[in-house]
């Protein structure tokens, strides 16, 4: 590797491919948007420049608003639920000592299945007459439980939380799983000595020594759903009444429904600005909480 980085040739057929790819598809956009973000533009006629007044807009947008409070839904959700539930799931399969393989499989089956898959699935699951839901509860005597999920704007939200949970949980889990099996058995078993068993074991042992992959899940699970898109057009649209609208499904209708690209720009900036200061923010709380192990 020194040799590499001396020999200025090889360097370069190492980091200009990517760097060019880099710039091409992620900068040169950023640089778009940003440009575009401060014009009035109908994706047809000359940019008209209007200075700020597009972020203005946003700032006393009510809609949008909404969408902003769904997104920080989906960060609440993913980081003190999703995570957590990671986490103990992972140890859980960890110490099975047969079909493991299995276990790992079922997980992380949903992760690969596309987003409309999965939205359309629990589509039928959450459907009011003949969901999988609503069938289950009226036959344990919970009728008065059952509802219109995806309808009630009280439900709906949470109902689309827990379908991109499911879908992404096992990937996850992969991940941490790895992490725990790349632990030394001699440390687990000095442990298991001193009296670290069960659980006691996972919280003084596994999960201190996972911790960098843990980091890495959470961070990954904030940034995720600040990008989350799909399986709300999928599943709601941004209904009933906005009331399930993120900031990405906002700004795609503003873009191709209304044709205001200036205003879409101007969203799709905010969503990259709020996006590093979660994670600038997730960072810095890291590595004050960071315990040498």
């Amino acid at each position: 590797m020194n040799k590499i980085q001396r020999n200025l040739v090889a360097f370069a057929i190492f980091v200009v491919p990517a760097l060019a790819l880099y710039i091409t598809f992620y900068l040169v956009p950023l640089f778009n948007s940003l440009q575009y973000s401060v014009t009035e533009w109908n994706g047809i006629n000359e940019p008209v420049y209007t200075g700020l007044d597009n972020f203005q807009k946003a700032m006393g947008d009510e809609k949008f608003w909404v969408a902003f409070w769904n997104n920080i839904y989906f960060v609440l959700f993913s980081v003190f639920i999703q995570v957590p539930v990671i986490v103990v799931v992972s140890i859980m399969i960890s110490s099975v000592r047969r079909m493991l393989d299995f276990y790992k499989l079922t997980v992380f089956l949903p992760s690969i299945l596309s987003t409309a898959s999965v939205g359309v699935i629990w589509q039928f699951i959450y459907a009011p007459d003949a969901g999988l839901l609503n069938q289950l509860l009226r036959s344990v005597g919970l009728e008065s439980w059952a509802k219109i999920w995806l309808g009630d704007k009280t439900t709906a939200m949470f109902s689309i939380l827990i379908t991109n949970g499911w879908q992404w949980t096992g990937f996850y889990i992969v991940l941490v799983l790895a992490a725990i099996f790349s632990i030394p058995k001699e440390m687990l078993e000095a442990g298991e000595i001193d009296g670290a068993v069960g659980w006691k074991k996972a919280w003084l042992l596994t999960i201190p020594l996972i911790r960098p992959v843990i980091v890495v899940t959470m961070l990954l699970s904030i940034t995720g759903a600040m990008k989350a898109m799909d399986i709300v057009m999928i599943m709601t649209n941004g209904g009933p009444f906005h009331s399930t609208e993120v900031m990405a499904t906002y700004m795609y209708k503003q873009a191709y429904s209304l044709s205001d690209f200036g205003y879409a720009n101007a969203i799709a900036i905010i969503i990259t600005i709020f996006t590093a200061i979660l994670a600038l923010v997730y960072h810095v709380i890291n590595k004050r909480t960071e315990v040498d192990y």
